[in-house]
């Protein structure tokens, strides 16, 4: 923790201690904010610019969720307020511990286990019974200026202006990276709208390991975080990004990633094509959300991808 988190934590500490949780303490921090543990089974989080309005649609999204009964929890919103213009919920703390952390140690091994990949099976069919809704098409991506949803009726169709939006933002920079980049978003997009129109369900877009809570036997119990890239859409896309992203940067994280594509279009009965074409545009649209620099690992991934 650097010097400027150590204060910003010691600060929220006292402030929650103030509001009658003595025993505050810090337990993870995300792109969203931070979050702390309270008292009896309640936890507060410190969000990252997140705007009230903003807000009110994070708090309709999780009750949307919650109105269709799934095999593991999801974040319940009981209260919220503002501190010098910094919003702080307070939310039903979620059981179980997270599948994996950044601080485990030891990197995920080659063969992933069968419980973690059943996990993951787990959690994409349910997620998937979620009917998509209105409240979940306002959402914006992060990164972009717009909800998704705006101004189109396909998920795929608001895709792929997505995906032109994005690589725009900074085309130079990732251009350096990618040789012909302005053919990859051309056929990128063209193949995104050119794909057939399926029912939209929710979408949690950020399923890593530490947003996926388990029980000892290494069931789901809890799915967190949603927000990234949360939206209404084709349930394909959350299985192929979630193939791609969960396990980002260990030794295996190509072999991880081809496993778990040939696995969901399998099991889950998505064409594998259509995973490798979401991934690519999961690429398109996040490449530059961390930061561009050599030393970015998010950036050279996307980079990998798209080349």
């Amino acid at each position: 923790m650097t010097e400027t988190d150590a204060h910003e934590t010691d600060h929220w500490v006292q402030y929650f201690a103030g509001r009658g949780h003595p025993r505050a303490r810090r337990l993870a921090s995300g792109m969203e904010g931070t979050v702390y543990r309270l008292q009896d089974g309640i936890v507060a989080k410190v969000w990252s610019g997140r705007t009230p309005d903003d807000f009110a649609l994070t708090r309709r999204l999780y009750a949307d969720i919650a109105a269709h009964p799934l095999p593991f929890g999801t974040p319940e919103i009981l209260d919220a307020e503002e501190c010098d213009g910094v919003l702080v919920s307070y939310e039903r703390e979620l059981g179980g511990r997270p599948l994996r952390s950044g601080g485990d140690g030891d990197p995920p091994a080659r063969d992933l286990p069968r419980s973690e990949t059943d996990a993951l099976l787990t959690v994409l069919r349910a997620l998937a019974t979620v009917p998509g809704t209105e409240t979940m098409r306002r959402l914006v991506f992060q990164g972009d200026d717009r909800p998704l949803r705006q101004g189109h009726s396909r998920f795929s169709d608001a895709l792929a202006a997505l995906v032109e939006r994005a690589a725009g933002r900074n085309r130079d920079a990732l251009a350096a990276r990618v040789p012909g980049l302005a053919d990859v978003v051309a056929r990128t997009a063209a193949s995104l709208r050119a794909l057939p129109d399926r029912p939209d369900s929710v979408i949690h877009g950020d399923l890593v390991p530490p947003n996926l809570h388990v029980d000892e036997a290494g069931h789901p119990v809890a799915v967190l975080d949603f927000g990234f890239c949360t939206t209404a859409g084709d349930p394909a896309f959350e299985a192929a990004v979630t193939a791609a992203v969960w396990d980002m940067y260990g030794p295996h994280a190509a072999h991880h990633t081809a496993e778990l594509t040939r696995l969901f279009a399998r099991e889950l009965g998505h064409a594998e094509e259509i995973l490798t074409l979401y991934q690519k545009a999961y690429a398109l649209i996040t490449y530059d959300l961390f930061g561009m620099g050599p030393h970015d690992g998010h950036f050279r991934w996307c980079a990998a991808l798209l080349r």
